[in-house]
């Protein structure tokens, strides 16, 4: 089974050696690994990838290997605490989900603030206290329309306005090898060619007329090379939701590094605020003033967002309103700001166009980028780069 692992990720072009092969066997023969899929990743990934740019190439390999396998076949398995957890969740009838009341944003943090202050102990599958499961809308793996997820992770219902916890989120990889030429050919009519820099390619047509009018005595004329002259500023949304929509946007990601020379991109989460990010694992320590990327790029940038747009309304029009910070200003402050330094600008979603009128989050930024968000299809991409190639 592991000599199978081991020629799956060669054929995912992983720089996997038989000597790492090796230790990752005399690892798991001395018990270095435990009995969980999660420890033998941990393991493997550790003897097997010594470059950090590849994680997330050997997460995708490892995912597609280990597909539906629990545990390592010989490994006793010990069942984790936080299945059982997670297995008291509540399950609600459609009834009891719409009895339940959503608080409004004042409503919510002042409960939050008392349910602190009076709690003294755990609690597990309530409908009032900060625990696990249940109906309350604080703490996690419960079901409530409205809430603050507190630790542990999300039980997918995606409801939460603010989450009291540390996330961490992955860069995209701009190596990915695209299945279609397709989103090439979509942002190839944002192209604009100009010639500047050392005259360093041949100018064949000048010199054949040169050396015509040098009866036949070689002139060699030089020029610029041409290259894609439109500068792109590309914000991508990461994380939460996003997590569903990561190939594409990879995909996208790898496109634009090959089409445009002039590309800067930045990472926000759900909405943009205050700061952006360049690297996912230094987000927390390496943030970057969005008021200063506005400075440092000039308004012949063409804007591109990309993200789903589904989110609390309370994170893009209210103070505070940010899933992970005390945002001094609400989001939607932010995203004019941008609108405003660049005239040229377009929102991709991947979420299907069919979907936007039933979220309300997606029509507050619909409404706010005006009629310049685009499905994340050909014909939206083709309609996108039409609508930043038009004179602002």
């Amino acid at each position: 089974m592991l000599i199978d692992f081991f020629l799956h990720l060669k054929a995912n072009k992983l720089p996997v050696s038989t000597r790492e092969y090796l230790s990752l066997l005399e690892g798991l023969r001395a018990r270095v690994c435990g009995h969980s899929l999660d420890e033998f990743y941990l393991w493997s990934r550790t003897c097997l990838i010594k470059d950090e740019s590849l994680y997330d190439r050997f997460d995708q390999a490892f995912g597609a290997y280990f597909k539906g396998i629990s545990t390592l076949p010989g490994l006793e398995q010990d069942l984790p605490e936080d299945w059982l957890r997670a297995a008291m969740k509540k399950h609600l009838s459609p009834e009891e989900q719409a009895r339940l009341e959503k608080l409004g944003w004042d409503k919510l943090m002042e409960e939050f603030r008392k349910r602190l202050e009076e709690q003294k102990g755990r609690h597990e599958g309530g409908s009032k206290w900060i625990g696990t499961g249940g109906s309350s809308p604080f703490g996690n793996n419960g079901t409530h329309p409205e809430g603050i997820r507190v630790g542990g992770e999300s039980a997918g219902n995606r409801t939460a306005v603010k989450v009291w916890d540390r996330r961490e989120y992955r860069n995209l990889d701009d190596s990915v090898e695209l299945g279609t030429r397709n989103i090439k050919v979509a942002l190839r009519r944002l192209r604009r060619f100009a010639r500047d820099g050392a005259a360093d390619e041949l100018d064949l047509d000048a010199t054949i007329a040169a050396t015509a009018r040098n009866a036949g005595w070689l002139d060699l004329l030089m020029r610029p090379e041409r290259h894609n002259a439109v500068k792109v500023l590309l914000f991508f949304d990461v994380g939460g939701s996003m997590d569903d929509h990561v190939k594409v946007c990879e995909e996208l990601f790898s496109a634009c590094r090959t089409e445009f020379k002039h590309l800067e991109y930045y990472y926000f989460h759900n909405c943009v605020y205050e700061s952006v990010w360049r690297d996912s694992r230094r987000r927390h320590t390496e943030r970057i003033p969005l008021l200063e990327v506005i400075h440092r790029y000039g308004p012949d940038y063409k804007l591109v967002f990309v993200g789903d747009a589904t989110m609390s309304p309370y994170e893009i029009l209210h103070q505070h309103g940010s899933i992970e910070h005390m945002n001094a200003e609400p989001g939607a402050t932010w995203l004019r700001r941008l609108l405003d330094a660049y005239p040229a600008a377009a929102w991709l979603n991947p979420e299907p166009e069919r979907l936007w009128p039933y979220r309300k989050s997606i029509d507050l930024i619909h409404q706010l980028v005006g009629d310049r968000m685009f499905p994340m299809t050909l014909d939206g991409l083709t309609r996108a780069m039409q609508s930043l190639s038009r004179k602002h």
